[in-house]
């Protein structure tokens, strides 16, 4: 295989040259620059990547862990992550999870390992306790609130979005109000819960176990909320459904199951996808794509300047008006 030496004799130019212009420096002539290009063609030359992260000290590669590749909140949230990404000419790293806690730490593994130059955790099974020891090694982001730890995050307020949500229906004459969520075993849906029993306590309603329902994560889930209000004996006259996709299934299909909405019952979604807007579904705006973007430009300037400490920021969101509640 060719080396720089070769290239450069070759081309006519420097080491120097050649260097610069595999570096992608800005200050080389345009005649330099081609004929370093056409002799790296006509050569076949191919960079020893692994030599140069070792030379660099980087391996321009983020991991993102997701549970999800396929879910409407994580593919918003990527778009974000990749956008920005691509501005810093960085590469990522998807590993998807299916929230296996082992899973998660073999990603944390390859950080320690410098496999990789940073993390960023889109939601996780594993604890704060056993991911904390690992910023260690490198950065690592959450997309969730982390408090006091040496972790950095970016992150919208679960509590304070679902008591508003709660409220907002509460104003409308809804005193008997239920949610349907992805997954109430992890730290989102724990806030989220916490948010639904003492909203309508303070309100002077109250929360009841048997109007939440657990585990509708993309519309073909929103099929199993029919039969769960067919048996209740008392109905909820508005739903939470944190999921757009989840809350569309519902409004396609609910007149097939003897529900009008809102007129039977409201529902408000969350994300505010784009299908929300085509279906003129009532939902919450969480910033997803905004809070991706934030995320990476986070991580990618701790990694090239490792005397930044981490970083905790905090997005808005809007509740949007619409017709189904």
């Amino acid at each position: 295989m060719p080396n720089i030496k070769q290239i450069a004799k070759a081309a006519g130019v420097s080491v120097s040259t050649v260097s610069r212009v595999l570096n992608q420096h800005p200050y080389v002539s345009e005649a330099k620059r081609r004929a370093v290009e056409d002799a790296i063609e006509h050569l076949k030359y191919a960079r020893n990547m692994n030599a140069v992260h070792l030379i660099k000290g980087r391996t321009q590669t983020v991991a993102v862990i997701l549970p999800h590749i396929n879910h409407p909140y994580f593919m918003r949230l990527m778009e974000g992550i990749a956008g920005e990404a691509l501005k810093y000419n960085y590469q990522l790293m998807l590993c998807q999870t299916a929230y296996n806690h082992d899973e998660e730490l073999k990603v944390l593994d390859m950080l320690k390992n410098k496999q990789i130059d940073g993390v960023i955790i889109s939601s996780r099974s594993a604890s704060l306790d056993q991911i904390e020891p690992y910023s260690a090694y490198g950065p690592i982001l959450l997309c969730e609130d982390v408090k006091d730890r040496l972790l950095s995050s970016v992150y919208f307020d679960h509590y304070l979005s679902f008591q508003s949500a709660i409220t907002f229906l509460w104003e409308k004459g809804h005193r008997n109000i239920g949610f349907a969520v992805n997954r109430l075993n992890n730290s989102s849906g724990r806030k989220r819960l916490s948010a639904y029993y003492d909203t309508l306590k303070a309100l002077g309603g109250s929360g009841r176990a048997e109007w939440v329902l657990d585990g509708c994560r993309d519309m073909k889930d929103s099929a199993a909320i029919f039969p769960w209000l067919h048996s209740l004996d008392e109905r909820p006259t508005a739903l939470l459904i944190t999921g757009d996709e989840v809350a569309a299934g519902f409004l396609l299909t609910a007149p097939e199951h003897g529900f009008r909405v809102p007129e039977d019952i409201a529902i408000i979604g969350f994300d505010n996808q784009p299908i929300s807007e085509l279906l003129g579904i009532t939902t919450i705006d969480i910033q997803l794509n905004d809070i991706g973007a934030r995320a990476f430009a986070i991580i990618y300037k701790q990694i090239t300047n490792r005397a930044e400490g981490p970083s905790v920021e905090r997005f808005q969101f809007k509740l949007i008006e619409r017709g189904t509640a």
